[in-house]
């Protein structure tokens, strides 16, 4: 998936949350949505900051070593939610 596509996943993602929240009637439910949709604008912060790093410094070599590094760790955070999910779920 390139980072587009990323941006516009977690775009959806966060309005997904955003409007669970808004919708819950149960504040504790409500402030989980939240959290939720916060993860999702934070990494598609992230992947806007690094789509516009590739666009601007894409041919050097040593920015697409730190490009590729950063798509690992946004990797990572989204394993991460991954395992968080599915413990919510007791899978």
């Amino acid at each position: 998936m390139n980072l587009p596509e990323q941006i516009e996943l977690c775009s959806e993602h966060y309005k997904k949350w955003k409007n669970f929240a808004l919708r819950s009637s149960d504040s504790i439910e409500s402030k989980r949505c939240m959290e939720k949709a916060f993860f999702w604008l934070e990494l598609q912060s992230a992947f806007i900051v690094l789509h516009s790093i590739e666009q601007l410094h894409g041919t050097n070599k040593d920015a697409k070593i730190k490009i590729i590094k950063a798509k690992a760790n946004l990797s990572k955070k989204l394993a991460e939610y991954a395992n968080e999910t599915l413990n919510e779920m007791n899978i």
